[in-house]
């Protein structure tokens, strides 16, 4: 007994010595790192109070605080950023869909601001502004070096002010300036127009309008076409939609999915992900969907345009999308400021990440520059040579009155195409596509 007593101390003995050995060095690491985070803490205060003791001018300590936040943010990523009261309040403004601007939605290359979208008829969109444009100054002013929230705050002024935007714009040799007048920007978040018995939905953000807009804007389209029976299918139009609210993105995928997941984030640690997933119903039963995507369409606009990818709900037509797959949480600070920080990333329904690579198009269409020609003037323009146009072609006497109308309404709807395909050719091709598609449906 005695013998299997003083072996069991032994085995605890040497167990404790085990875990001793073993924990030691892993104690002595977190000591290391954390003397190593307070002596930088000691530096960055040495720093503060040698600028605050001895620079040429006196300094505004809350100014020095603000920068030396937004300079550990703004290292981490282009979204990362610090939002002063003033900044935040404009930030939650603007999701409601009216506020103060040029009209933009920008972040940050290389020290230059870069235009991720242009919002529709706003004055940045009448500029002529597009999405990938650089711009380098503002009113002569190098943004070079700035943080986001600091250029940021030079586009800003009185509603009806002036601005000048100098742009750097791939495929041009020189840098061009802009001018802009600022404007209150009221955001229309989707637009609904009917295109034959096609109904094409223009989205331009996410901001909390969206999904409630579209409902109500495919609902009376849907009743003044007469009903879902004479629906032939739906154009989701997202090119140069920025994004906007996680929650809106995923109403919207939702709406047309019956069920599967939409969405997800994944964090830094397993706790921190998230998956959302669709419920039953989808507003157009199953009837075809297209949407056509850019180089402008950001974030939201890439997990709906995935999702139903993915889910091979939709034919995603366009150009590859502007891959921004990250998620910012908005966490409020002490005095009534906000930090925005990058906390997770989003994926798609099959594992995707959207971050950097963006989504690609199933059918790859480039927008072709439109170009004003004399040929246009559909009064001006030869009438096609036909049958019908010989000289001494056989009548059409036996054509039935019914014919004739369907005749009719092919030629104008074939007019309709061709006038659509000058105007827009991206969304003509889309309606081409869903056509095709409704066809092979049997509808």
């Amino acid at each position: 007994m005695r013998k299997l007593f003083l072996a069991a101390v032994a085995g605890i003995m040497g167990g404790v010595l085990i875990s001793t050995q073993l924990a030691g060095p892993l104690i002595a690491q977190e000591a290391d790192r954390n003397r190593s985070v307070y002596e930088q803490l000691d530096l960055f205060g040495d720093v503060f109070e040698r600028i605050r003791g001895q620079y040429v001018t006196e300094v505004d300590t809350g100014d020095l605080i603000r920068a030396a936040i937004n300079g550990m943010l703004s290292s981490l990523d282009p979204h990362s950023s610090f939002l002063a009261p003033d900044d935040f309040e404009d930030l939650r403004v603007q999701t409601r869909g009216a506020f103060g601007g040029l009209g933009i939605e920008i972040s940050q290359q290389d020290g230059f601001v870069r235009v991720i979208a242009p919002i529709d008829d706003t004055p940045a969109y009448h500029a002529g502004v597009q999405a990938g444009d650089l711009i380098t100054h503002v009113d002569g002013e190098s943004l070079l070096g700035l943080t986001l929230p600091e250029a940021v705050d030079l586009m800003r002024g009185p509603v009806g002010s002036e601005i000048i935007i100098t742009v750097v714009r791939e495929g041009v040799n020189e840098p061009f300036d802009l001018s802009i007048i600022r404007d209150t920007i009221r955001i229309q978040a989707v637009r609904t127009r009917i295109e034959g018995d096609i109904v094409v939905l223009r989205l331009t953000t996410f901001n909390e309008q969206t999904y409630p807009n579209l409902v109500s804007g495919l609902e009376e389209a849907i009743e003044d076409m007469g009903g879902l029976d004479n629906l032939r299918g739906v154009v989701v139009d997202l090119r140069n939609n920025p994004g906007g609210l996680l929650n809106q993105a995923i109403r919207v995928s939702d709406a047309f999915l019956d069920q599967g997941e939409i969405v997800s984030t994944r964090g830094r640690g397993d706790e921190q992900g998230e998956r959302y997933n669709a419920t039953p119903g989808d507003l157009i039963e199953g009837r075809p969907l297209v949407v056509l995507i850019n180089g402008g369409s950001a974030s939201a606009s890439e997990i709906v345009a995935g999702a139903w990818q993915d889910h091979r709900r939709a034919v995603v037509v366009g150009t590859r999308s502007f891959g921004k797959g990250s998620v910012q949480s908005l966490i409020p600070l002490r005095g009534d400021g906000a930090m925005r920080l990058t906390t997770s990333l989003y994926y798609t329904p099959s594992g995707r990440s959207i971050q950097a690579l963006g989504v690609s198009p199933d059918i790859m269409v480039v927008q072709p520059p439109r170009e004003e020609s004399a040929a246009d003037d559909e009064g001006t323009a030869r009438p096609p040579r036909s049958e019908a146009s010989l000289r001494g072609a056989l009548g059409a006497e036996t054509i039935s009155d019914e014919e004739r109308r369907m005749m009719e309404e092919e030629e104008r709807a074939a007019q309709d195409v061709a006038r659509l395909r000058r105007e827009d050719y991206q969304l003509a091709y889309a309606l081409d596509i869903l056509r095709g598609l409704s066809t092979l449906n049997g509808r």
